[in-house]
C-alpha cells in the first residue's frame, strides 16, 4: 500500500479562479502566473488547464519557460525577471517569449543583438517596491529608446509591482499609482500593473494587462477578505491519513522536546506528513487539521515524515482515517491554506510552493 500523502489538484477550481480574475477586470487581459512550478501545483498541468482561456502565461525565468515549451505549451510566455545574461536572448527569440526589461544592461543587450525578429517587451518601473525596475525619472528615456528600435522590440508595455496592494491602508499604494499614472500618460503607454490583491481590490490598477498569481490557486491575498476574494476556490488539498493512534494518560509529553503535554487522557493520531514533505515545521500546537472532516489540532512538533494531532474529541477517528492538512475534506468541510499559514507565522505562498516532489500530485477536472 502506498504512503497516503497526496496533493489533490482541482483544475476546475483553477479555471474558476482565473475566470473570477477576468471578471474583476473585464477590459484588461489576464496573464496567468505559473512561476515556481505553478505555485507548487504543477506548471505544465496548470498551463494545459488554462491554455484555452489565458492569452499569456508568466514565469520567473527562462528555465521555467523551457519546461512549458517542451511540454507543448504554445501560449505566449512572459519572463517576469527578463534575462539573467545576454546569451539567453537567443532562446528568448527562438521560443517566442516575451520579456521584462528592468535594468540598463538588459536594455543594452537587447538593442545590441542581431535580431531575426522583434521581441515583445514589458519595461519595468520601480514605482516604490524597490526591487527591480527603472526609476520613474529614468524610465521615460528607456521607453523611448526601446520604442525607437522596432527591429528589436515590439508590443511595448509599461509594468510595475505594488508593495501594499493587499493592505487596507491605501496610502503607499496611492503614491505608487500616482507615479505610474503620470508616467504612462506622458508616454501614452499601455500598463500591466495589477497583481492578485490589486486585481481583487484596486480597480484603478487594472490596465491593459493584469497578473493574477496566488489568487488563481485559491488563496486570498488580502489583509481583510472581500466579497470577491471569498469567491476563490481552493485548488490544492493536501491529504493524508492516520497511520497510528496512541492512547495516553494525562501528563505525557508528545513529540520532539516534549513541547505538548497531554492535558487529560488523550487520543493522539499520527499523520503521514512532515517537514520532509514540505509541511511547515513552525506549525504551533493548535494548528488546525481536518480528521474525518472534523477539526483537530497539531499536538507537538512536526517531524520529518510524521506529525501528531489531538483526536481525543473525534472518537470515530481510526487508523486509515482521512486527514486534510489544508483544502477540502471528503465531507465538504474546508480548511483554508491561509488559516494554516497564520498558525505557522508565514503566508500561503510558502506552504503551497513548499510541497516537495516526494508528494504525488493527483489531478482532476478540466478534462
Amino acid at each position: 500500500m502506498a504512503r497516503p500523502l497526496i496533493a489533490d489538484i482541482d483544475l476546475d477550481a483553477l479555471r474558476h479562479n482565473y475566470r473570477l480574475a477576468c471578471s474583476m477586470a473585464p477590459d484588461s487581459r489576464a496573464v496567468a502566473v505559473l512561476k515556481a512550478d505553478g505555485y507548487g501545483h504543477g506548471a505544465v498541468a496548470c498551463a494545459r488547464a488554462l491554455e484555452d482561456l489565458a492569452p499569456a502565461f508568466a514565469v520567473a525565468c527562462i528555465e521555467e519557460a523551457v519546461t512549458l515549451r517542451e511540454a507543448g505549451i504554445a501560449t505566449p510566455i512572459v519572463l517576469l525577471e527578463g534575462i539573467f545574461e545576454a546569451s539567453e536572448l537567443e532562446q528568448v527569440e527562438a521560443l517566442g517569449l516575451w520579456m521584462a526589461v528592468h535594468s540598463d544592461w538588459q536594455l543594452e543587450a537587447l538593442l545590441a543583438r542581431r535580431a531575426a525578429r522583434p521581441i515583445p517587451v514589458w519595461l519595468k518601473v520601480d514605482s516604490g517596491m524597490h526591487r527591480l525596475g527603472f526609476a520613474p525619472e529614468a524610465a521615460e528615456a528607456a521607453w523611448r529608446r526601446l520604442a525607437a528600435a522596432p527591429d528589436h522590440v515590439c508590443d511595448l508595455q509599461l509594468m510595475s509591482h505594488f508593495a501594499t496592494a493587499d493592505l487596507t491602508d491605501t496610502g503607499y499604494f496611492t503614491r505608487q499609482m500616482g507615479r505610474l499614472r503620470a508616467l504612462a500618460e506622458g508616454l501614452e503607454a499601455p500598463l500591466c500593473l495589477a497583481n492578485s490583491p490589486a486585481t481583487l481590490a484596486r480597480p484603478e490598477a487594472r490596465g491593459a494587462w493584469h497578473r493574477p498569481g496566488v489568487m488563481l490557486y485559491g488563496s486570498d491575498p488580502l489583509e481583510a477578505a472581500s466579497a470577491e476574494s471569498q469567491r476563490l476556490a481552493p485548488v490544492m488539498t493536501l491529504r493524508s491519513a492516520l497511520i497510528a493512534v496512541r492512547e495516553l494518560p494525562a501528563g505525557e509529553p508528545v513529540g520532539y522536546g516534549g513541547r505538548w503535554v497531554t492535558p487529560r487522557p488523550s487520543r493522539i493520531g499520527v499523520v503521514a506528513c512532515g517537514y520532509g514533505d514540505g509541511y511547515d515545521r513552525h506549525a504551533v500546537d493548535g494548528t488546525p487539521v481536518l480528521v474525518v472532516g472534523r477539526r483537530a489540532a497539531v499536538a507537538g512538533k512536526v517531524s520529518m515524515d510524521m506529525m501528531t494531532v489531538d483526536i481525543t474529541d473525534i472518537p470515530e477517528a481510526q487508523i486509515g482515517s482521512e486527514v486534510v492538512l489544508w483544502g477540502r475534506a471528503a465531507n465538504g468541510e474546508l480548511l483554508g491554506v491561509d488559516e494554516v499559514a497564520r498558525h505557522c507565522d508565514t503566508i500561503s505562498y510558502t506552504l503551497l510552493t513548499g510541497v516537495l516532489p516526494r508528494v504525488p500530485r493527483r489531478y482532476h477536472g478540466a478534462s
